[in-house]
């Protein structure tokens, strides 16, 4: 069996071959991140296995790849790419990998909120452009966290916001418990949290998920964060909640369309922290996603099918 890195970037290319060396894996690599679905077909030539970082895996295009049976998505949002449960009545597998970047992208939701907090995005850019632009700050010591989701990237959030001295509450659709957090409903969290942080997977029943309706019910002036994607939010109805000041601040690393479009409406507002996607792009996060997408195609390898 051959696996293909269908479209690495530089970065994941130089992880994976590093890895690789260790290792006796019939896995290629593609050094083209700007690849197509359409190529797919021509790239894999027959491949059983495809290791994919972004690019989207139509079902018609991958019904087209001779010999496809693995698909291993880089990361746990697989469902922005394609459909499972469509390539599984294909006879196509998908894999996806999850933990990896816990760390990192907790690390993120964290600098996002004290960026938003401190309003440090504003003042750099007016500063940039001349101008002493100085701004009130809100201070995080003693406010509350709410966590909506609760998997491994939250329960980092949750212990790196505990010693910043935030009291955390989460939601999450099945009971959970976690040392120093409270869970409580959805309604209470939104209405009590000075720092609404998401960390939804997406899918049918998450997407929208925070709605206008639930966008109202947040305390006046609080922080919203998203590290999730950017769907399980009605942007336009968080676009309304920023001009109005009823959100007082975003942090954003994830939007309904990706690439950001060039004079999109969170470009034009002083009052969000914008971040491309980037939370889980640690060299350590690397290593991990790699690592667990080798063990994938080494599984698969060993059981032949």
């Amino acid at each position: 069996m051959r696996a293909l890195f269908v479209d690495a970037n530089d970065t994941l290319a130089a992880v994976t071959e590093k890895l690789l060396r260790a290792q006796n894996l019939p896995v290629a690599i593609n050094r083209n991140p700007a690849i197509s679905p359409d190529d797919l077909p021509r790239l894999l030539d027959g491949a059983e296995i495809m290791i994919v970082d972004h690019t989207a895996v139509p079902t018609a295009i991958a019904a087209k790849c001779a010999g496809l049976k693995h698909v291993v998505f880089l990361g746990t949002g697989a469902r922005s790419y394609m459909n499972p449960e469509e390539l599984a009545g294909r006879g196509i597998s998908v894999h996806t990998i999850k933990g990896y970047g816990d760390t990192a992208v907790a690390e993120c939701a964290i600098a996002l909120m004290w960026a938003s907090a401190k309003s440090f995005g504003e003042m750099d850019r007016g500063m940039r452009e001349g101008n002493w632009l100085r701004r009130d700050a809100v201070q995080l010591t003693g406010k509350t966290l709410g966590l909506i989701g609760f998997g491994g990237i939250a329960a980092e959030a949750a212990r790196m916001a505990a010693g910043c001295g935030m009291k955390v509450i989460a939601w999450n659709r099945s009971p959970k418990t976690h040392p120093g957090v409270e869970f409580v409903a959805l309604e209470k969290l939104l209405a009590e949290s000075h720092v609404v942080s998401l960390h939804l997977l997406l899918n049918d029943e998450t997407k929208g998920f925070l709605s206008r309706e639930r966008i109202a019910m947040m305390r006046p002036g609080s922080i919203l964060i998203n590290t999730a994607r950017g769907a399980v939010v009605d942007e336009d109805a968080m676009l309304d909640g920023l001009r109005s000041g009823h959100i007082a601040h975003a942090g954003l690393d994830v939007f309904t369309v990706e690439p950001l479009p060039p004079g999109h409406p969170l470009t034009k507002l002083p009052n969000v922290t914008l971040s491309a996607h980037s939370a889980f792009r640690t060299p350590e996060a690397s290593d991990n996603l790699i690592g667990a997408a080798l063990d994938h195609c080494r599984r698969i390898i060993a059981g032949g099918r």
